[in-house]
């Protein structure tokens, strides 16, 4: 058997336009393994990319989505030295999760922790590495200090509260609704604020946040400015609600705010290979000790990659959505 199934974006468009298609299956490079996928996450910018906003980088797959898989490693390249043929593994892709096989360069592969599932493995990656290198790396989130993470119930925001809350960090968190209030509470949330009733802003003006993690942007920008602490670190890595707004240099200049943000998907095996590395050193005994936990919403099968993008549209789960691949 020379071929696998895809979930292939046809044009761009609805979830519709996501078709079942053959392909061949992927020849690992010498620094590659070939993994056999079990399990792929869904993401945002999967629907992005079905949309045509957010093309994939140069060498992955303009047409197959998917940005995390967990499976079991099945070729390996010639110079591939700490994985074997037979490993489970999680990895982060640049593009090609929605299919039965692909290639990954080894140093963006982990061996699954022991205590999950091959579901909640694929998961992992897309969540723990945006929050790993932005709220820890760029953000250096500390021990005592308090988190801000917009967004809560969403695979970020689940990810962001369990890791912060097990190092020892206070979390606040916008949803919207009380259903996902109440989740992230349990979660570990000190607070969660139902940004459909309630102001961010004035809530959280009598609390000590020093990084927020925003996914929203717009609007939220001078909110967040505004209810940071001096010294604090304003992380981005989405604007939902418009890139372009106004900064008051003189406000950033009075408290030393820190403005950052990032992309992971078109960064090189390199950096993406150290960030796993750290990854695995930090967040996988959490794993292990059960203090963090993908939060699964919903297994669908491959076939209905469709239905999986119109509930990530829809921002009524909480946590990830898999495909299962068999």
């Amino acid at each position: 058997m020379n071929e696998m199934r895809t979930m292939t974006i046809t044009e761009a468009g609805s979830p519709e336009v996501l078709q079942l298609r053959h392909r061949p299956i992927p020849v690992p490079k010498a620094n590659e393994v070939l993994v056999k996928i079990v399990a792929a996450g869904v993401n945002r910018p999967d629907v992005l990319q079905r949309k045509g906003q957010y093309p994939a980088p140069k060498g992955a797959p303009q047409d197959i989505p998917g940005l995390e898989v967990a499976g079991t490693i099945i070729e390996c390249g010639v110079d591939v030295q700490n994985l074997d043929i037979g490993a489970s593994v999680c990895a982060l892709v640049a593009g090609g999760g929605y299919a039965e096989y692909i290639a990954v360069p080894e140093g963006q592969c982990i061996a699954m922790p022991s205590n999950l599932t091959f579901t909640e493995a694929a998961g992992i990656p897309e969540t723990t590495f945006t929050v790993w290198h932005n709220v820890f790396q760029l953000g250096a989130l500390k021990e005592g200090e308090g988190l801000l993470v917009h967004g809560g119930s969403s695979g970020i925001g689940t990810t962001a509260i369990q890791l912060a809350k097990a190092l020892g960090a206070s979390v606040f968190t916008t949803v919207g609704n009380t259903e996902k209030q109440q989740y992230c509470v349990d979660l570990g949330a000190n607070l969660a604020i139902n940004y459909k009733e309630d102001d961010f802003e004035e809530i959280l003006s009598d609390q000590s946040v020093d990084v927020i993690l925003d996914m929203i942007g717009g609007s939220y920008f001078q909110k967040n400015m505004n209810i940071l602490n001096p010294d604090g670190r304003l992380i981005h890595i989405n604007a939902m609600l418009g890139r372009n707004v106004s900064l008051d240099i003189l406000q950033m200049m009075v408290k030393r705010i820190k403005i950052s943000g990032s992309t992971l998907r078109a960064r090189s095996i390199q950096f993406k290979s150290l960030l796993a590395a750290e990854i695995k050193k930090n967040v996988w005994p959490i794993i292990e000790e059960n203090k963090y936990r993908p939060i699964v919403y919903e297994v669908l099968p491959l076939e209905e990659a469709a239905k999986a993008h119109e509930i990530m549209e829809s921002s009524q789960h909480i946590g990830k959505i898999i495909l299962a691949i068999e």
